[in-house]
């Protein structure tokens, strides 16, 4: 039975890393994002801090489930989206997922970033051993980008529409 999990992105990715890490790692992918601010909703208030609110991804549920019950068996779990802003705020989806889950059931698995910019043995046996932090840095700048595309896009999309040509973006 795997001991240890790892996230990463894409399903491709993770079966070619299975292969590289062997039986005792449980590898899964997240398909990408897996929170995002609402369709319906500004998600955004600006009223404090202009902090946002996120929500599952419609069709991600069933995802972040096999990853929190993976992550309950797991002695330890290595977030590896991509070594880019979007990466690091899907690790820190996943991880906040991850720690709601086992706040629940009483367990604390240790949580790690691994970054690996090639998809070999060499570079994922490297990276493994030198797990570290999510850089918090990174994902506040994908958080900035994010509420800044919602807050300009819910404010001047409909100016768009109304002066240009509706179904225009500004986000």
């Amino acid at each position: 039975m795997p001991q240890e999990l790892v996230i990463v992105e894409s399903p491709a990715k993770a079966r070619t890393i299975k292969k590289y890490l062997g039986r005792k790692f449980q590898v899964l992918a997240s398909v990408g994002h897996v929170k995002d601010l609402p369709k319906k909703d500004m998600g955004v208030d600006t009223e404090k801090d202009f902090t946002p609110t996120y929500v599952t991804i419609k069709g991600k549920a069933k995802v972040l489930k096999q990853i929190t019950d993976a992550a309950k068996k797991a002695e330890a779990v290595y977030l590896a989206p991509d070594p880019d802003r979007e990466g690091e705020a899907i690790a820190w989806h996943v991880a906040e997922e991850i720690a709601k889950t086992q706040k629940k059931v009483k367990k604390k698995t240790a949580v790690h970033r691994v970054l690996f910019n090639e998809i070999t043995k060499k570079a994922i046996t490297k990276a493994m051993g030198e797990p570290t932090t999510i850089k918090q840095d990174l994902v506040d700048a994908q958080q900035a980008r994010r509420i800044l595309d919602r807050l300009v896009g819910y404010k001047i999309s409909p100016i768009l529409w109304e002066k240009v040509r509706r179904g225009l973006s500004a986000g």
